[in-house]
């Protein structure tokens, strides 16, 4: 019996590694699985890796047009694709689910991230704002996702939460596909060469991590990603730290790959606000995955994960001494750097891994169809 699925996004990008790379490329493996896809990019419909995409047009205007307009779109392409499972990846598609449900369907709901904690890390709103639209969420999330038949998370402190609303709740990490890091580079093939790879803002702690160069030598930052503040851009740029720096912009996996074959650490210094604190960087896992040691915010939670597997250095994030301590003392001592990579990967191929996060997925689908 062919089982329809499919998977709904207003918010997020086509080829999002949760959704799309992970999720959605696992499921359509099955033969039964008949697995469709819902973006709103103006891309256009394809098919891709067996999982057959919808696009149901680029997103216009603001915020609140994406969560009214895109928001409706999306439900009527749900209608249209009349599937067995709907998979809702934003918090603002909660409406639609529950339209969803009223017509019969199952529905899961995907909790990338604890919003109520995440909206007390706005720092563009004050702190009224704030606090007043979390405690709304948090109430929100109450009364709508206990009616969902499953909740899936990111992390597992999500899911120990969404625990008290809704009994069928279970953590689907997002930890690496291993075949894609691997790989056999030794540690003299690298270079002098440091590598921050994902989204680059102030909160990332940027700014700290070009002045920590300031106390290098003949060590090269090289920067993967996109900066989503021009502000904060121009002021880094302007340091004199900068010369010292590689910016690649925004690569495919392939240049990502290739950026850590190089790269002798990495670095995930994010600023300990509160919607990170219980947080899973997905890069931590990439750079252990790739066997580089990982120069980490001293968060506790992922500074349990460092030390438990000794795999890379805990700084404060926003002293740059620091972060050049850690970056100097991977680069002078070479051979327990190795050893910090070849632990680290190690650890992904014995318990962080999509693999098992794999089959998770699996249990919940091959439960809801039953």
């Amino acid at each position: 019996m062919q089982v329809k699925i499919t998977h709904l996004t207003s918010a997020h990008l086509r080829y999002d590694t949760r959704i799309f790379v992970k999720m959605c490329v696992s499921l359509a493996k099955k033969e039964n699985y008949n697995v469709n896809l819902v973006i709103a990019d103006g891309k256009g419909d394809e098919v891709n890796n067996n999982v057959n995409i919808y696009d149901i047009g680029e997103r216009t205007g603001g915020r609140f047009s994406r969560m009214t307009k895109t928001v409706e779109k999306v439900f009527e392409k749900a209608k249209e694709l009349d599937s067995d499972i709907y998979h809702l990846h934003d918090p603002e598609l909660i409406p639609i689910g529950l339209k969803l449900k009223k017509l019969g369907k199952k529905v899961i709901f995907d909790a990338h991230e604890d919003l109520p904690k995440q909206i007390l890390g706005k720092h563009y709103l004050n702190l009224f704002m704030k606090y007043t639209l979390s405690k709304a969420f948090e109430i929100y999330e109450k009364i709508t996702c206990k009616k969902f038949d499953y909740i899936i998370t990111a992390t597992p402190y999500i899911k120990n939460k969404f625990l008290n609303i809704n009994k069928n709740s279970i953590d689907i990490n997002n930890f690496p596909i291993i075949d894609e890091l691997l790989n056999d580079i030794t540690w003299e093939e690298k270079e002098n060469k440091i590598c921050y790879v994902g989204g680059i803002a102030e909160v990332r702690g940027i700014k700290e991590i070009v002045k920590a160069m300031a106390d290098t030598e003949n060590i090269k930052l090289i920067l993967a990603g996109s900066f989503s503040e021009e502000v904060v851009e121009k002021e880094v740029k302007s340091y004199k730290e900068w010369e010292r720096v590689e910016e690649l912009g925004f690569l495919n996996r392939e240049g990502v790959l290739n950026v850590y074959k190089t790269s002798k650490a990495g670095l995930v210094t994010l600023h300990p606000l509160i919607n990170y604190l219980d947080a899973l960087p997905v890069k931590m896992f990439e750079y252990m995955a790739a066997g580089i040691p990982v120069i980490s915010s001293d968060i506790p939670y992922w500074k349990n994960i460092i030390e438990e597997n000794t795999c890379g250095l805990c700084v404060n994030p926003l002293d740059p001494k620091e972060i050049a301590n850690a970056i100097n003392y991977i680069i002078s001592n070479p051979i327990e750097a190795e050893q910090m990579g070849q632990n680290g990967k190690k650890a992904i191929l014995t318990k962080y891994n999509w693999r098992i996060e794999e089959q998770k997925l699996y249990e919940v689908y091959e439960e809801l169809i039953k």
